[in-house]
């Protein structure tokens, strides 16, 4: 095979690695059992070794094989460890995961002292080495791949619940013990499949980044599940293309030398630049759009607040809209100067505010604002002292924490409740009077 094809051929089984490793991986990071492949990677080395030492050959499926069986081992031992002993599962799997990853350690050396064990290779399966994927291996990637979708179909409904609800799975009498060790079973195969690549090391980062970095994305387990797979085959192509020869052949430069890097850390390092991109910019839970959201709170939090001290100030002269001095604005709260001649300027320029030598009178549309803003402060206040218990000189600040985010359906159901019980004026939209002033 030419270089080329080779490198589409590792592509190919990087790719399809990926999307499923992206795939279970999602449902590991949901269930808060990321590090189980971890655990299930670093576990496998002994097995690796094991399987060697009878072989005497490096192939890829006995190898694989005997990974699988000391990687399900261990995951029967954290079972055994947190279902009959007092060992927290954190801590069994911290267990499981060092104890099996020294013992693959010491084989390693043991096989490697033999005539056949440094040729082998067997320490590649440590940071992986995808170059010597064959056609045979992705073909085994893909039908192991395609297993893994049969699994997630078919126990799409069960997987689900066992990722956010496993109480009430287990309330409504569903076989949890099983799903969970088909769950992590299918991990583990996964996870086995992919040291060659990734090696022992690497490999829970391919399990675990693509799941985190959908999870920014969307609340949808379906698409969730989409986005986990293409983030970790688009990890698998782009690191394998970074570490072959095609960008010199194709572009002319090298990005890096293929014979010093192999794709396996490079796969996780695109799979961890893709976490930070989702992180950072991710339309609703990214870092970036959640601080413009706080900041948008809190500047609407600062403008109701001036606008009720305004309507608080001009209501016993309502419905004349009197001048406000500035002093007396900075007296309802501990307000600094520059902070509310800030504010003013901006409720100006919003024409909810009009200056009057020098002093303060809200606009007809202030007016309105203002009393739409007092009104929903003084129903919370209400009902806290009636439903809550909480005292009527105490309530304006709890209040003060929560009215900025109560939604409309609520502020409507706390009218009719209130008007139910005749404890609003007869005028519709009118502002009651506050219950702390009664």
């Amino acid at each position: 095979m030419t270089a080329p094809s080779i490198t589409m051929n590792v592509m190919l089984g990087t790719a399809l690695l990926g999307a499923t490793a992206g795939t279970i991986g999602t449902f590991a990071v949901l269930r808060r059992r990321a590090l189980v492949g971890d655990m299930l990677s670093h576990a496998a080395l002994p097995g690796v070794c094991i399987a060697f030492l009878i072989m005497q050959d490096r192939n890829f499926v006995g190898l694989s094989l005997g990974a699988l069986a000391t990687g399900l081992v261990g995951i029967l031992v954290i079972a055994i460890l947190t279902r009959w002993t007092r060992t927290k599962e954190d801590a069994a799997i911290g267990i499981v995961l060092s104890t099996w990853f020294g013992a693959g350690m010491v084989l390693l050396s043991v096989a490697q002292r033999q005539t056949t064990g440094y040729p082998a290779g067997l320490k590649s399966y440590l940071l992986g080495e995808a170059a010597g994927i064959g056609r045979g291996d992705v073909q085994l990637i893909a039908l192991v791949a395609l297993i893994c979708l049969a699994i997630v179909s078919v126990l799409y409904k069960e997987f689900k619940l066992l990722s956010f609800d496993v109480d009430f799975a287990t309330a409504q009498g569903w076989p949890t013990l099983v799903l969970d060790l088909v769950m992590m079973g299918t991990l583990a195969v996964v996870t086995i499949v992919g040291l060659p690549i990734c090696g022992v090391i690497l490999m829970a980062a391919l399990i675990i980044l693509p799941g985190a970095s959908a999870r920014f994305w969307t609340n949808r387990l379906g698409r969730l599940l989409v986005i986990a797979a293409i983030a970790g085959a688009a990890a698998g192509v782009i690191g394998t293309f970074l570490g072959s020869p095609l960008p010199k052949q194709l572009l002319g430069i090298e990005l890096f030398d293929n014979t010093k890097y192999p794709p396996g850390p490079l796969i996780v390092l695109t799979a961890a630049t893709f976490f930070l991109f989702s992180m950072l910019f991710a339309p609703q839970r990214g870092v970036l759009a959640t601080a413009a959201a706080e900041l948008q709170l809190r500047q609407r939090i600062a403008r109701e607040h001036l606008l009720r001290a305004l309507y608080e100030i001009s209501e016993p002269y309502l419905p004349e809209r009197p001048a406000v001095a500035e002093a007396q604005v900075l007296a309802q709260r501990s307000w600094r100067r520059w902070w509310v001649d800030w504010w003013l300027s901006r409720l100006r320029k919003r024409g909810l505010i009009e200056r009057v030598n020098g002093d303060v009178r809200l606009t007809p549309a202030g007016l309105g604002a203002a009393a739409e803003v007092t009104r929903t402060h003084r129903l919370w206040e209400m009902f806290l002292v009636e439903s809550a218990g909480i005292a009527a000189d105490h309530v304006d600040r709890d209040a003060d924490a929560v009215e900025h985010m109560l939604p409309k359906p609520l502020i409507r159901e706390l009218e009719e409740r209130l008007a139910a019980a005749g404890r609003l004026p007869m005028v519709p939209q009118s502002v009651p009077q506050s219950p702390h002033d009664l």
